[in-house]
């Protein structure tokens, strides 16, 4: 396995010289968090007594644990390969108006989606988002991503089919430290992995070998693909292959039609 992500970022971190009134001048630092601010984590020798030797009923304990919790979800949001452009993308702020019953029919279907994760993860269950250029869909994708970390907990990814094919193709640099097996392993091990951008490639014979191979490892594993793609269904089958596209629809897999007039400007 690569000893660093290809994918998920790290939380940028900065170490400081603190003075702790029990444990003396000590390393702290201050980490980034996906909203943009850093948030300091004080003495590093008080959480870790907090949270391992402290009694559970104390309230040391429960802050301990808290910021643990936090610090886990940061890292996932962090880690989740959405840009500073999307972070700010939820349910609550695609709108709908512009593009009338279909707009909110999609809009529900993704929120079903995130809202019955726990059952489409036990089933593998995919979801593809296609159509006209400018109606939402990375929106829609990186709020299900954004949700399925919140609500779940789980370890969603969002990466542009450029940037795995990118990736894979960086394997064969002979300074590189992975392998296209561990390119594959990684991307299999994400609870929910999307894909995004797919067709906006070239779709030279290698390119859509790598999507495929990355789908049909995902659904070999029982894992949930998202597939995102500015092409109509039909055009998406030609692209990459009906063996593909079936492997994204089994167990009840949906695709989602965006074929109203671009809203870009307004979601």
């Amino acid at each position: 396995m690569a000893r660093t992500s290809n994918f998920c970022r790290q939380p940028r971190v900065r170490f400081f010289d603190l003075e702790c009134p029990l444990h003396g001048l000590v390393n702290s630092s201050e980490t980034e968090q996906f909203d943009g601010s850093v948030l300091p984590r004080g003495c590093k020798h008080c959480h870790w007594e907090a949270l391992h030797t402290a009694t559970r009923s104390t309230e040391a304990y429960a802050l301990a644990k808290g910021r643990k919790k936090a610090e886990d979800l940061n890292k996932l949001l962090i880690g989740s390969g959405i840009t500073p452009r999307f972070s700010g993308c939820t349910f609550d702020t695609y709108r709908t108006a512009e593009g009338g019953p279909a707009m909110a029919k999609a809009l529900g279907a993704c929120k079903d989606y995130v809202a019955q994760f726990t059952d489409n993860y036990a089933a593998g269950r995919s979801l593809v988002l296609s159509g006209n250029v400018g109606n939402g869909k990375t929106h829609l994708a990186c709020a299900m991503v954004l949700a399925v970390i919140r609500e779940h907990g789980a370890q969603a990814v969002i990466a542009t089919a450029a940037e795995i094919i990118r990736v894979f193709k960086s394997t064969m640099d002979r300074s590189a430290e992975y392998s296209e097996r561990d390119v594959l392993e990684e991307l299999s091990s994400f609870d929910l992995l999307v894909i995004d951008e797919v067709g906006a490639q070239s779709g030279s014979a290698y390119e859509l070998g790598v999507l495929h191979e990355v789908i049909d490892r995902r659904y070999q594993l029982v894992l949930p693909t998202v597939v995102v793609s500015n092409l109509v269904t039909v055009d998406l089958a030609r692209y990459i292959g009906d063996r593909a596209l079936d492997r994204l629809r089994q167990a009840g897999g949906q695709a989602i039609g965006f074929n109203w007039a671009s809203a870009r400007g307004a979601v």
